[in-house]
């Protein structure tokens, strides 16, 4: 195994999935997800995890910028797509699994969210999803350029966003080669077919993470529970089937050894 899938979606992000439904929809049996637990970065099975995701209220998310300090504080954390880029670059991985990724947008605090700048300074490649619908993903795309980050999709050489279909964003191509090796960005998008098509759904979305952060509390859990609300749990088993196929991806490309 050659690769992390971050924990934070799994542990804030499914309202509504139940921990049996996520032992049950995840069937990758690898010790692939990576948590931090008393400051100590942990890596385990589904199985292995779900004692963790258990006590979700009690439990932070974590970033690249944050990790050391929770660890050296002995504390929890749910690790972000960049946190996980860093366990993995620690750990000799050359790839991070995520489902959505952030992006640059207006959320206080993440104007520049540090999934951008863990990509252009780790020696790992990510695989995501897409930018999520919350941030700005043409400007998302924009900085990528400019970093010199390439983008490659799946299946296609556009990205349509993420769990609802809008502007169609050139990629570099279509990946056809093996393990990435960093910097680079692999997308592998939900159908468009079976995308929400809620009327207002992000802006609604963009207002509870707002509201939430107001509180005290983070953006992206309370946006993912109000898109979960509006789509009647849709989106949240979209995004964990998504992050599903993206994690056998990563094993997939893993498997044939980096690009040189």
């Amino acid at each position: 195994m050659n690769f992390l899938v971050e924990s934070a979606l799994l542990t804030h992000g499914l309202a509504s999935v139940t921990q049996g439904e996520l032992a049950a929809l995840w069937d990758l049996e690898l010790p692939c997800i990576a948590w931090l637990e008393k400051g100590e970065v942990r890596l385990g099975t589904m199985e292995e995890y779900l004692p963790f995701r258990a006590r979700a209220k009690e439990i932070r998310r974590v970033s690249w910028d944050t990790l050391d300090a929770f660890a050296a504080a002995g504390r929890d954390g749910a690790m972000t797509a960049s946190a996980a880029m860093l366990a993995a670059s620690r750990m000799g991985f050359p790839v991070a699994v995520t489902s959505g990724m952030g992006g640059v947008g207006a959320i206080r605090g993440e104007e520049v969210c540090p999934d951008l700048p863990a990509l252009r300074d780790l020696p790992v490649a990510l695989i995501a999803t897409s930018p999520k619908d919350v941030v700005d993903i043409g400007a998302t795309f924009q900085w990528l350029r400019r970093e010199k980050i390439p983008v490659y999709g799946r299946y296609c050489a556009e990205d349509s966003g993420f769990m609802v279909a809008g502007t169609p964003y050139a990629l570099d191509g279509v990946w056809s080669g093996g393990c990435p090796k960093a910097p680079a960005l692999l997308l592998n998008p939900i159908p468009e077919e079976k995308r929400l098509t809620i009327p207002g759904a992000v802006e609604k979305a963009i207002a509870a993470g707002a509201a939430a952060q107001e509180r005290g509390e983070s953006f992206h859990p309370a946006a993912n529970a109000e898109f979960d609300r509006l789509s009647q749990g849709l989106s949240s088993r979209l995004q964990l089937l998504q992050l599903l196929d993206n994690a056998r991806w990563a094993m997939e490309l893993t498997e044939k050894g980096v690009e040189e």
